[in-house]
């Protein structure tokens, strides 16, 4: 049994509201008694793409599970690299990087675009994952991960800044059959759908909760809970290659 955690959306910006509920919710994964496979955090590390935030996620989000970390819309690719990831002379090119575990491969792609709130797959991006897939043999598991989802999810906010030009990726994905399962946050709640014929699951935010339209209708201005805890995603491949996916909420301090 193969168990990948997935968080997202932390926004740390340097207060104690992000640092606790973040620090809660990898407190959380280092004291379960399994080992995990991997630890995905899905993008929005930091808050407004400082590198004093980053110093602070890289503190925060240290593990003794291997962590695989993306960027989002709120973060900035070269402080991102240089300070999270450590690269000396880091380029602004699309952070994609790749986990090979046990029985596994977690593909991770950079759909952030500098300077603005939705996503889209460059390129450079979607021929670094078609190389990673076709050099997967096809028993091998493969998850692709990013940060904004490619199909809408019937929420207005978060819809208008998705991920674009999705056809490219679904076109890549029919190739490849191995390909199991989408993962993504940027939507701030937890939420499963499809995209190219896959499962894609949705992270939870930790740092704050979307209101759904039927839930915000009275105040449709007032579209974010900073009253609901964090939560994170367990997903988990089974030995008859099942994907099966938990959502567990975790006490926050604040």
């Amino acid at each position: 049994m193969i168990v990948i955690a997935q968080l997202s959306d932390v926004h740390l910006d340097g207060g104690p509201r992000a640092a606790e509920r973040t620090r809660a919710v990898m407190e959380y994964l280092d004291g379960l008694p399994y080992g995990l496979a991997a630890v995905l955090v899905s993008g929005d590390i930091a808050d407004h793409g400082r590198p004093e935030e980053y110093e602070e996620a890289r503190g925060l989000l240290a593990s003794r599970h291997p962590v695989v970390i993306c960027p989002g819309n709120h973060d900035e690719r070269l402080a991102f690299r240089r300070v999270l990831l450590g690269e000396d002379g880091p380029s602004a090119a699309p952070v994609d990087q790749v986990l090979r575990g046990e029985g596994f491969v977690l593909a991770v792609c950079d759909s952030s675009v500098p300077g603005e709130d939705q996503g889209y797959l460059a390129d450079s991006t979607l021929a670094w994952l078609d190389g990673v897939l076709a050099g997967t043999p096809r028993d091998v598991p493969v998850l692709v991960a990013f940060h904004h989802p490619p199909v809408e999810l019937h929420t207005p906010y978060v819809d208008g800044i998705r991920q674009f030009g999705e056809e490219r990726l679904e076109a890549l994905a029919l190739r490849h059959p191995h390909l199991r399962a989408f993962l993504c946050g940027h939507a701030h709640t937890a939420a499963a759908t499809t995209f190219a014929g896959r499962p894609l699951l949705v992270a939870p935010g930790v740092v704050s909760t979307l209101r759904l339209p039927w839930e915000a209708q009275a105040d449709p201005a007032h579209h974010v809970h900073l009253d609901e805890p964090p939560a994170v995603a367990f997903h988990v491949l089974g030995e008859d290659g099942r994907l099966t996916t938990h959502y567990r909420v975790v006490t926050a301090r604040r």
